[in-house]
């Protein structure tokens, strides 16, 4: 299990368009929002990779950077960032299943062809939030079961607002015996 405070898996992948995503590399000021999506099948991760589009400039003003990563294949996320009408939003792929599982993400099988007509995976993650500090330790994670009820970028924007003109600590990182 991931804990606040501590520090995240490596996340090192290829992105869409060349180069390649490294966490660990990371410049922002505050951190990275790593977006983790199921895939090109699913067309709640392009509504929701859509918003995320909209706001990532929101984000870069809060000295935030952004990703979307999915265990994809490179034409499947290419398809993906292009049918979001991707500008600027960065897109890695090939997210192996045991790396998807470090980050604390379930895995699910294939259920054949989505609503859009687009074949599931075999194998595949479902969706995970995280806002990762620039010394790669964990401030936030929302992870799925399902495609559903995901978080909302604007409230994850508000609370950066609200961390960083408090100082609030990441929470959720105590251990001991309750």
């Amino acid at each position: 299990m991931l804990l606040p405070r501590q520090k995240t898996p490596n996340l090192t992948l290829p992105l869409v368009g060349g180069g390649t995503f490294d966490l660990s590399a990371e410049g922002s000021e505050r951190g990275t929002v790593v977006c983790f999506y199921r895939g090109l099948h699913c067309p709640i991760c392009a509504t929701y990779l859509t918003e995320l589009q909209k706001l990532k400039d929101d984000f870069a003003e809060r000295g935030v950077g952004v990703v979307a990563v999915s265990s994809d294949g490179e034409e499947r996320a290419a398809a993906m960032a292009e049918k979001i009408g991707e500008n600027g939003l960065r897109f890695a792929y090939d997210l192996p299943l045991q790396e998807a599982r470090d980050w604390g993400l379930y895995i699910s099988t294939s259920r054949g062809k989505t609503s859009i007509g687009i074949e599931e995976p075999a194998l595949f993650s479902e969706p995970g939030l995280f806002m990762v500090t620039p010394e790669q330790t964990l401030f936030y994670a929302s992870v799925q079961t399902m495609p559903f009820v995901r978080p909302h970028f604007r409230e994850l924007l508000g609370a950066l607002d609200f961390a960083i003109a408090n100082n609030y600590p990441a929470r959720g990182e105590y251990t001991g015996p309750v």
